[in-house]
């Protein structure tokens, strides 16, 4: 079992910058896909961005990229999402998950552990 613990969200004004953290405890990430997502009120969840277990492989939904970074650090079993040049829209739960697939998928349902989110609010 992998449990995951996201913090780092809150409240930023429009053009700021936030970072996301997710620690994993219960077994160690190094071979586990990780991703960020996010659900804002009466939407779905979607993903935001994934990384592949060596970190050698990023990917981010197309809205997002050069604004969302998503990094890892297996050593200290933590993945991380830097935010920046936040706007209103990005307000959201973010929420981490984790997959042993081998490649990076973007559906909720692959994802076999989740975090309790953490939430992120960008004023204007």
């Amino acid at each position: 079992q992998v449990q995951l613990v996201e913090s780092g969200g809150g409240l930023v004004q429009a053009g700021g910058s936030l970072r996301l953290s997710c620690a994993a405890s219960g077994r160690t990430i190094s071979s586990y896909t990780m991703a960020w997502f996010r659900q804002a009120p009466g939407k779905e969840r979607e993903f935001v961005a994934g990384i592949s277990w060596s970190g050698a492989r990023t990917y981010s939904t197309d809205s997002l990229k050069g604004r969302f970074t998503i990094s890892r650090d297996n050593a200290k079993n933590t993945v991380y999402l830097q935010m920046n040049s936040l706007k209103p829209e990005h307000t959201a739960v973010y929420y981490c998950a984790a997959d042993t697939s081998v490649v990076v998928v973007t559906k909720p349902y692959e994802y076999d552990y989740w975090g309790q989110g953490t939430q992120v609010t960008v004023s204007t």
